[in-house]
């Protein structure tokens, strides 16, 4: 199966970004050089950031983003994943190892619903993953977060081989980010490895609660320094 994500992911970028010339691998051939202090200075500045930052280039920016996830979507749907909510209690997988095997082995990705771990939408509440995709699956409309999430786990988790700790998360992240334009590169940074940095190394670390819902964008200098812990 990871062969077979790595050729779908690869026909994506290649018909997506052709002058891209980004390579998908199933097994990833580059080494990640941890540095737990450059996550606790992200999860620091995501804590100070601002609840609500969103301008007009924002808003184009996770609108793309949005897009592109559409389009990841419906490329792991027309592979034969059946990609359902998880509508019981607790969570679907009590590992990534068991979730790679439930997508290779049964070929099904139980989701678990962003309603589920943040509750749901208040009043005056604004963001923009938060709004409905139009994706209904078993009576229930995806929000665009939900979406998110499938992908990343298909095309982060799945394909990268990596888990849930901090480190595993990391390199989904970078796995993933290879079929994103560059455009939604800080949008990604800030909904994905941002809030992993705040998850595991923030304020509330120790109660491993899910994050708090901003919308704003990084200095690039985080996003630069992340693509170095990378070497390929």
């Amino acid at each position: 199966m990871e062969a077979d994500l790595a050729d779908l992911a690869q026909a994506y970028v290649d018909r997506h970004r052709p002058s891209h010339g980004h390579r998908i691998a199933a097994s990833p051939t580059y080494a990640l050089d941890w540095d737990e202090d450059y996550c606790r200075r992200v999860a620091a500045y995501f804590e100070r950031a601002p609840r609500l930052a969103y301008d007009a280039s924002l808003a184009q920016r996770y609108d793309r983003f949005k897009w592109e996830n559409l389009q990841q979507y419906q490329v792991v749907v027309d592979a034969g994943i059946a990609v359902r909510p998880w509508l019981a209690a607790g969570q679907p997988y009590r590992s990534s190892a068991e979730l790679r095997a439930s997508v290779r082995n049964a070929g099904e990705l139980y989701v678990y619903l962003t309603s589920s771990g943040h509750g749901p939408v208040r009043d005056k509440e604004f963001h923009p993953m938060l709004e409905p995709s139009g994706i209904v699956v078993d009576g229930t409309e995806f929000s665009h977060n939900d979406v998110f999430r499938v992908v990343h786990d298909v095309f982060g988790h799945v394909l990268s081989g990596r888990g849930f700790s901090a480190r595993g998360e990391f390199e989904a992240a970078f796995c993933h980010m290879g079929m994103y334009s560059a455009a939604v590169h800080p949008v990604l940074f800030t909904e994905q490895i941002a809030q992993i940095c705040w998850f595991f190394f923030g304020p509330c670390a120790h109660e491993r609660r899910y994050p708090p819902q901003k919308v704003f964008e990084f200095p690039a200098r985080y996003l630069a320094e992340f693509r170095k812990l990378f070497a390929l």
